[in-house]
């Protein structure tokens, strides 16, 4: 069922919020962004800003130009499948993961804590394994890296310490594919994205497309990876357009259980409603209890602002001073950022390619770089207060 379209006065409701858009685009935080507000069931808010680049020729941004979503693939795509799998009776959370990779266990140092990490462990960030490795940089072929994933040592007891973990979420998107018997990017494009009319949600969509070497205008770039990992290519460096921006998700062949995304700000907006509206008509895809369950803040280890595959707000946060206590919502390292708030029946989507560079070969300086930091929360007061 397609979400209800309430898109009239838009351009009025929101010109506070759209004016801070316009704003960080004419200051180069992104060259171009989506955003989609959802409120009380209907798409209240649905726009473009600016182009893919930041050369004045290239493609405008439209309202469905599609996104690498980065992180949001945790929460969008495999934290999703976690859940069905909890409503079907297939997923028990306090599953040790050797039970399912037993690679786990085999491939690694010998070390006693490693058998007590769980799926819960990794869906809430407290496995103890190290967020983030350049696997990439390193491994040869996918077998290699996937050696490299199950050898990596835990820097911390699990359960006691919250380190958010790319790497958890690879082991888990590996470990539902043992259990569904089917790779993650088909069975969430049948099981989740399609059920819930995600028309243009997708992994490896340059790769789908056969659109390599031939960039389209329908999504937006996010950055250029060395020459070495196209050698088909004739510049130096390839243009990241409907190829994953993460380095060890492109190794893997695009898809992963921590990045690997694309998606149109809409669709991404349609899977919020599923998240807010269960036990409606509107496409339950889960049910109440399962996203209770995943959406409230884990009350171990003490501190943590983590669900199980969510965050929620924790000031400073990116969701700005207005979200209510109950909401939940997840960031992404190319610019994204989905922000879902039960008691407001609110949703807000946005979406940038801020890892874009001003030139190929030119980085941004870092202070630039994190300007979305500062963006994200004023973006969502705004919107907030435009509601209010």
């Amino acid at each position: 069922m397609p979400l209800p379209h309430q898109l009239a006065s838009q351009d009025h409701t929101f010109a506070a919020a759209f004016r801070i858009l316009e704003a960080a685009v004419a200051t180069q935080a992104f060259p171009g962004a989506v955003c989609a507000i959802t409120a009380h069931g209907n798409l209240v808010a649905l726009r473009g800003f600016r182009h893919f680049t930041y050369h004045p020729d290239s493609p405008a941004v439209e309202a469905t130009t599609v996104f690498d979503l980065a992180s949001l693939t945790k929460p969008l795509a495999t934290t999703a499948v976690a859940m069905l799998l909890c409503d079907r009776n297939l997923l028990n959370l306090a599953t040790p993961l050797s039970h399912l990779l037993p690679e786990f266990l085999s491939a690694a140092a010998p070390d006693p804590r490693r058998a007590s990490v769980t799926l819960h462990h990794l869906l809430a960030h407290s496995s103890g394994l190290p967020a983030h490795k350049k696997f990439y940089l390193t491994c040869r072929s996918p077998e290699d890296m996937w050696q490299a994933i199950f050898a990596t040592p835990l820097e911390h007891m699990p359960g006691p310490a919250p380190v958010y973990s790319d790497i958890g979420f690879m082991l888990l998107g590996l470990a539902l594919q043992r259990i569904t018997g089917e790779p993650l990017d088909f069975f969430c494009a049948h099981q989740v994205f399609t059920p819930l009319g995600m028309e243009h949600t997708e992994f490896r969509p340059a790769a789908a497309a056969n659109r390599l070497l031939n960039p389209v205008e329908t999504i937006a770039p996010t950055g250029y990876a060395p020459l070495r990992e196209n050698p088909l290519a004739e510049n130096a460096e390839l243009l990241l357009q409907g190829i994953v921006n993460d380095g060890n998700c492109r190794a893997l062949g695009g898809v992963s259980g921590h990045a690997g995304l694309f998606a149109p700000a809409v669709d991404v907006a349609t899977f919020a409603e599923s998240m807010l509206r269960a036990s409606t008509q509107f496409a339950p895809l889960f049910t109440p209890e399962t996203i209770a369950r995943f959406t409230t803040r884990e009350s171990d280890p003490p501190g943590t602002s983590r669900t199980l595959g969510w965050d929620t707000p924790t000031p400073p946060s990116s969701s700005g001073r207005h979200f209510s206590a109950r909401a939940f919502g997840h960031l992404g390292y190319t610019g994204t950022s989905l922000w879902i708030d039960p008691d407001r029946e609110l949703s807000v989507t946005l979406l940038t390619n801020r890892t874009m560079p001003l030139a190929p070969g030119n980085p941004r300086p870092k202070s630039d770089f994190d300007a979305i930091k500062r963006i994200r929360p004023a973006f969502h007061d705004a919107v907030v207060q435009a509601l209010a």
